[in-house]
């Protein structure tokens, strides 16, 4: 079991999300090899000068796929518990990508476009639900 004693109470870890939209207003998620479904992004590091290049360089490694354009500011910040049950703060920046053809690895065997309908029957990682409940398409 991990100790998680050392960890402040005001600790969160930080996440970098695309919101990817078609033309219907429905979001990109991506299924992972235990088939969950996740947003595309990840974890914002140290090494990382800011969460814009933080979402690049996740985006090439889960899909090895080239982002277009990536709005200047977060649209939305969801809190949901990360797989280890600690608290993890989500930060979604609009992101437009040059294609959808992922190279398929263990973070992304499939993507595919969801209503929050949707979205919400599927095995998902918590912040999944978290944004469906702020997101109307």
């Amino acid at each position: 079991m991990t100790d998680y004693s050392n960890i402040p109470d005001s600790f969160y870890r930080v996440s970098i999300k695309a919101l990817v939209l078609d033309e219907q207003g429905r979001f990109l998620l991506l299924r992972e090899s235990d088939d969950s479904w996740s947003f595309p992004g990840g974890g914002y590091d140290y090494a990382d000068k800011s969460p814009r290049e933080a979402l690049v360089r996740e985006i090439r490694e889960e899909m090895s796929v080239e982002i277009l354009t990536m709005d200047e500011h977060p649209s939305y910040l969801i809190v949901a518990k990360n797989a280890d049950g600690l608290p993890q703060a989500n930060i979604f920046y609009k992101t437009t990508l040059k294609n959808l053809e992922f190279t398929p690895n263990e973070e992304c065997q499939e993507v595919r476009f969801f209503t929050s309908e949707e979205a919400l029957k599927l095995k998902a990682f918590a912040n999944v639900p978290e944004f469906c409940k702020q997101y109307k398409n």
